[in-house]
Order: C-alpha cells, then sequence, then structure tokens
C-alpha cells in the first residue's frame, strides 16, 4: 500500500493523539461508501463525463500544494517541535481536512470507484461480496495505521522526529499534486 495524502493524515493525527477515532471512522466509511458506489455502477458514469475527473484533478491539485506548503512551514515553526503535546486541532479542522483529502483527491475514485468497482463487477452476483471485504479491508487498514501510529507515539517525541514527519508529508503532498496535474487521465 502506498502511503497518499489521506494516509499521511492519518498517521500524522495518530502520532499527534487526536481524534483518532474520528479521522479512521471518517476515512473507513468514506472508502466503503465510494467502493458499493463503484460496484453499484458510479465508475461507469464517472468514466462516460471526463469533464467531471478533471474539475475534481484541479481541485485536488490545488489543495494539495496548499497542504504541502503548510506542512513544509511547519516543519520550520515551533509548532512541530512540540506537535505531540502542543495545541489540540479542532475537530471542525480535522474533519474538513480529512473530508478534502479524501473527496478532492482523484486518486480515491480511481481506486475505489474505478478500479474496485470494475473489479467487483466482474464477480457479478457475488460483487457484493466482494465490495463488503474490501470495504472490511479499508476498515482494517485505517484503524491499523491511525491506532497503530497512537501506539508508535510515545517514542516518537524528539523534535526532529516532527521536522521530518512535515517534510515527509509535504513531500508527498507535492508529489501526488504535479502527478495529478501531469497525468493523462
Amino acid at each position: 500500500m502506498a502511503i497518499g495524502a489521506q494516509n499521511a493524515f492519518v498517521i500524522k493525527q495518530g502520532l499527534r493523539r487526536e481524534h483518532v477515532l474520528l479521522i479512521v471512522l471518517i476515512c473507513s466509511i468514506s472508502d466503503a461508501l465510494l467502493i458499493f458506489l463503484g460496484s453499484a455502477g458510479l465508475g461507469q458514469l464517472i468514466q462516460s463525463i471526463p469533464e467531471l475527473l478533471e474539475v475534481v484533478r484541479w481541485f485536488g491539485v490545488v489543495y494539495l500544494l496548499w497542504f504541502g506548503v503548510k506542512s513544509f512551514k511547519s516543519a520550520f515553526t515551533h509548532q512541530s517541535l512540540s506537535a505531540a503535546e502542543g495545541q489540540l486541532s479542532s475537530k471542525r479542522m480535522v474533519v474538513t481536512t480529512m473530508l478534502a483529502l479524501t473527496f478532492l483527491n482523484p486518486h480515491v475514485y480511481l481506486d475505489t470507484v474505478i478500479l474496485l468497482g470494475s473489479i467487483a463487477n466482474q464477480f457479478e452476483n457475488q460483487r457484493w461480496l466482494f465490495s463488503t471485504g474490501a470495504a472490511l479491508g479499508s476498515f482494517v487498514w485505517f484503524f491499523s495505521i491511525g491506532y497503530g501510529a497512537k501506539a508508535a507515539s510515545r517514542f516518537m517525541s524528539k523534535p526532529i522526529f516532527w521536522k521530518v514527519l512535515d517534510l515527509i508529508i509535504a513531500a508527498i503532498m507535492f508529489t501526488i499534486a504535479i502527478f495529478l496535474a501531469l497525468f493523462n487521465f
């Protein structure tokens, strides 16, 4: 599994021990919803309206660039030094960020709706079993990375760790944004 924008945010929030249950539930439920929508035929609809995918793509590029700049700046501020103990993020901000990283990311649609939906539909009458298994796998994945990061956070309290993490997250955001901007869907 590749660590993308959504996964990086889940890991960071787990390390910060902030709103972990809320974050992993949003991700898991969103993935499950998109997987089932893909199995119901949404992937075919999206592929038939390429302009829609383009709009989502460019919103995603702008948002990922903004998030990358924010993470890069955070690596060089005092806040990144005390991220594990610092000011808590509001639930509203965390939910808004998580929803944006989930639904403004065209890769989410490519992976869940189009790819998994296409695979599920190959199983015809059994597609809902496949979709249920994929959704359960998503729940296991997000709970594992969210709570795994939370469990590991006590070992990662050194200031340099937070600087490096913010720089890695910034690099991931910039890389995905560039890929989205240049990829020919």
